[in-house]
């Protein structure tokens, strides 16, 4: 140690645990517990700004027993085991400290506080000032005039004078205090009945514990009688107190130095537990070092990416294309709408580090002539359209639709990174570029926020500069190329993932930007008449429920609404929100509807209400004005489970069955001369779970083409099939449907308005009728919980980070996503097979068929009247035989004027 520096020693162990106590609950995208993690590094970093000049150490625990133990064999009996995900954290945490550059002190043996206590003791001794960061009071006994402790949580500090003022007994007495006092948590005796008070009057009285022990007969009352019961233990309880200050180590005090930090180390460190603030921290550290040691290497970095704005710089990146195996490739526009996009630019890679950007529409004051973009595009177009020239990129479904505008219809597009993140791990929330390059290459990118501003005043792309908008353009291509590389590794080695890639979501991409193109035929007219139909009976629900209320009131605000019904009705309170409020929930109003008339009003407003702010408002907004279409985008890697999800607009929450949501539907038309298919899997979930569970009683139902929930009830009322009633059908429907989503007895007792004991007994003779599928359930929860995920039929793996927490709630919840992710996974990739086979069917033999949109388990075309029969079966077959499963597939088709019509 230099002279005049503090030493600052760290008591990692109860950093550790005060950090995984303090900290809300946090996982990586694995399910990694990180909080502990996280929290300790905030509370180091901390310490390092206030002591910068200074040596900090941090001491932890070793496992196993310590001398302790030998003297006690009861000594922490106490304790529960330490938390799971507490444990799991504690060997990465020694990494990242390690990699700060901290010296860390673990010994056999003895516990941290030992440690810690034979370095303060040799720093007091070489008069070096010592500082101790714990919570721990034990630690108040090796306060000396150079050895301080300091509570981060608290933001306080104890000196000698310090610790007389907060245990009102100095440092040298303290041993003394905690052998009296004893300690629940380490099991510790002390003296029954003797808090802090009594020590303090006693050791102020007579001086030391030695004392006490020696005048105990003088102590009157229960107390003193429970010290003299005590005598012959507290010797024993002074040793368990007394931290030891001979601890053998391998190392002086004055060499005990901190390291530089492993910069590239903590960067797979950070990147691994996902902290984004401090990984992008310390990408910057390496990039300012890697500029300091090398200007050279800076600059040619730099020159890498390059900025094509003439002809024979273009002819050369021509030629790296074609004789590249493959190619990244990316364009920039003046719009997200990939139906009125128009290109700006386009950019590529062929090898790490070398991209080249390629302007043609930049148009602000003052921009550099570039070449044409119809000659660039024609240039292209073969390259772009050669199915043996492959390509990557990241979201290409986007690239690919704006391309067509220019009459391009890529070809070859073998790698999408988007969608390869999706396939290895799709509970991972982001997989967009700039996320995934600063998981997977510890890079942080030029995010678009950074070169066009934000809000109103942000800039499209055509109006940056050059200079600015390049290397970001250059960039995007350069690090897609790169994310390939590290992604493909990974579903290298994960064959059936790797098989869902190539045969489902790739092939699916150009299906999808087709789908999207095509749009869908919308009647504005009918969708504003039914606006106003809704406006006018918002109005009579509105007025209604100023009649029940007796008053006005605002039925969007939650405090007048409470009000209303808990104050002035007197409603009964079902919930209470954190801070003590009767809570006006969704789910609340829901059950108070059940019973009374003035939540049920307000439940049916915001219904209509939100019925026509998004859709008869605002699908005619909607429509292009170039196309007359609607046009959606569909998501492929949003749903963990593998569903596609849409927006603007969403297509997949239109009701279905309410009035109102049907009449939005039939606003869905086809153009004259041409109808609606609407093709729907029929309980395809169901089917998948007598697949995968290959009970005898489900396989036979769907073999012989039973109505399945007419035959589970003829099995579970123990009644012949033909005297089934529809109430009895009802209630089999919702036991079918809600044991596949993990639904209780006490939820299908909800749902079927029974005694919970009665839906038990359905659910219990279910079981008893299909033993395949209890069985199914239970060996796929055990099989989760020892792999930590399950596959769909077709191998999409679905990780479930929560299996296994201690948490009961997070892990039943896990555990019903068990047992349903495999059913929606599979009809989700078996919805995708169908439609990239039933588009191939449609290219080669009906041309003038349109797929317009994909909605669950359905899919919808529009058809020439004149094709309409060959077509239905065209798309049956198709679809039926995406896949083969124990059971068959069926679908209902359906035609008609409009969407609904049509279902």
């Amino acid at each position: 140690m230099k002279k005049g520096q503090k030493l600052i020693l760290v008591d990692g162990s109860s950093y550790l645990f005060r950090a995984y106590h303090a900290m809300p609950t946090l996982n990586n995208s694995n399910g990694e517990p990180t909080g502990a993690i996280y929290g300790v590094i905030n509370m180091m970093k901390r310490l390092q700004q206030d002591f910068s000049t200074d040596e900090i150490v941090v001491v932890f625990d070793a496992k196993g027993k310590t001398f302790r133990n030998d003297m006690y064999p009861e000594y922490k009996a106490n304790r529960p085991p330490m938390p799971e995900e507490l444990a799991a954290q504690i060997m990465p945490l020694h990494q990242v400290l390690e990699a700060m550059g901290f010296p860390l002190l673990i010994i056999s043996g003895v516990e941290a506080d030992d440690v810690i206590g034979t370095l303060a003791h040799h720093a007091s001794k070489k008069k070096i000032e010592t500082i101790i960061s714990t919570g721990d009071k034990d630690m108040a006994q090796l306060v000396n005039k150079h050895v301080t402790l300091i509570n981060t949580m608290t933001d306080s500090s104890m000196d000698e004078q310090g610790v007389l003022e907060k245990f009102g007994i100095g440092p040298d007495r303290i041993i003394d205090y905690l052998a009296l006092i004893g300690d629940t948590v380490d099991n510790i005796p002390g003296v029954p009945k003797v808090g802090p008070k009594t020590a303090v009057k006693w050791l102020s009285a007579y001086g030391s514990l030695e004392e006490i022990m020696a005048k105990a007969d003088e102590i009157k009352g229960k107390v003193g009688e429970n010290l003299r019961n005590s005598l012959e233990q507290l010797p024993l309880s002074y040793q368990l107190a007394t931290i030891k200050c001979d601890v053998e180590l391998l190392v002086d005090v004055e060499d005990l130095q901190m390291n530089q930090p492993d910069k590239e180390l903590l960067r797979e460190l950070f990147a691994q537990f996902e902290f984004k603030t401090w990984l992008k921290e310390i990408q910057q550290g390496l990039q300012s070092d890697y500029h300091e040691e090398s200007n050279e290497v800076s600059t040619q970095t730099e020159n890498n990416y390059q900025t094509v704005l003439d002809k024979n710089d273009f002819e050369q990146w021509l030629k790296k294309l074609k004789d590249a195996e493959l190619f990244a490739f990316d364009t920039e526009t003046n719009s997200l709408d990939y139906i009125n996009a128009e290109i700006v630019g386009v950019s590529f890679s062929v090898k790490e580090g070398e991209a080249a950007y390629l302007p043609v529409a930049h148009d602000y004051e003052d921009a550099p002539e570039q070449l044409d973009r119809d000659y660039v595009l024609n240039q292209l177009k073969p390259l772009l359209e050669d199915p043996d020239k492959l390509k990557v990129g990241q979201n290409l479904k986007y690239d690919m639709s704006v391309v067509a505008r220019y009459g391009i219809e890529m070809r070859g597009i073998a790698f999408d990174t988007m969608l390869e993140s999706y396939i290895v791990d799709s509970v991972a929330t982001r997989h967009d570029m700039d996320s995934l390059a600063l998981k997977y290459l510890g890079h942080n990118t030029i995010h678009f926020e950074d070169i066009a501003g934000k809000g109103v005043k942000q800039k499209t792309f055509n109006q940056i500069e050059l200079d600015v908008a390049s290397p970001y353009a250059a960039e995007d291509a350069d690090i897609t190329l790169q994310l390939h590389q590290v992604l493909w590794s990974k579903l290298a080695d994960l064959k059936r993932q790797r098989e869902v890639f190539e045969n489902i979501e790739m092939p699916l991409l150009p299906v999808l930007s087709k789908v999207e193109r095509n749009g869908v035929l919308v009647d504005a007219k009918q969708l504003e008449k039914q606006s106003q139909e809704i406006t006018t009976r918002l109005q009579e629900l509105e007025q209604e429920a100023f009649n029940l209320a007796g008053e006005e009131f605002n039925l969007n605000s939650p405090k007048q609404i409470q009000h209303i019904f808990f104050e002035k009705l007197e409603l009964p309170v079902l919930k209470k929100t954190p801070k003590g409020q009767p809570s006006t929930a969704e789910d609340v109003l829901q059950e108070l509807a059940e019973k009374y008339e003035l939540p049920r009003l307000i439940l049916n407003h915001r219904s209509l209400s939100k019925l026509r702010s998004t859709y008869t408002d605002r699908l005619p907004e909607q429509i292009n004005a170039s196309t007359g279409r609607v046009h959606t985008s569909y998501h492929q890697a949003v749903a963990a489970t593998g569903r596609l999800s849409s927006t603007n607009p969403n297509l997949q929450n239109i009701p279905i069955r309410t009035a109102e949501g049907r009449r939005i539907r039939q606003a869905f038309i086809a153009e004259k001369d041409n109808c609606l298919i609407a093709a729907d899997y029929s309980q395809i979930e169901l089917r998948i779970m007598a697949h995968l569970s290959k009970d005898p009683g489900l396989l036979i139902a769907f073999r012989h083409g039973m109505d399945i929930h007419r035959s589970t009830a003829a099995e579970i009322f123990n009644v012949p099939l033909d005297d089934v009633s529809n109430d009895q059908r009802r209630s089999a429907k919702a036991i079918n449907f809600g044991l596949i989503y993990g639904m209780s007895a006490f939820g299908l007792a909800r749902q079927l308005d029974i005694e919970r004991g009665e839906a038990q007994t359905y659910m219990d003779e279910y079981f008893h009728r299909y033993p395949g599928v209890k069985q199914y359930m239970e060996e796929t929860r055990e099989l989760a919980r020892q792999q930590g995920y399950v596959e769909t039929i077709f191998g999409r793996r679905l990780y479930l980070p929560e299996i296994n927490a201690r948490n009961a709630m997070r892990r039943q919840y896990a555990e019903r996503t068990a047992i349903n992710a495999p059913m929606q996974g599979s009809a989700a990739d078996i919805i995708k097979l169908a439609m990239i086979s039933t588009d191939k069917w449609l290219s080669q033999s009906a041309t003038d068929v349109r797929m317009i949109m994909q909605v669950h388990d359905e899919l919808v075309f529009e058809v020439p009247k004149s094709s309409l029969e060959k077509t239905k079966e065209g798309i049956r077959q198709c679809m039926e035989s995406a896949a083969e499963l124990d059971v068959p597939l069926l679908v209902d088709v359906g035609t008609g004027a409009n969407w609904d019509e049509a279902h």
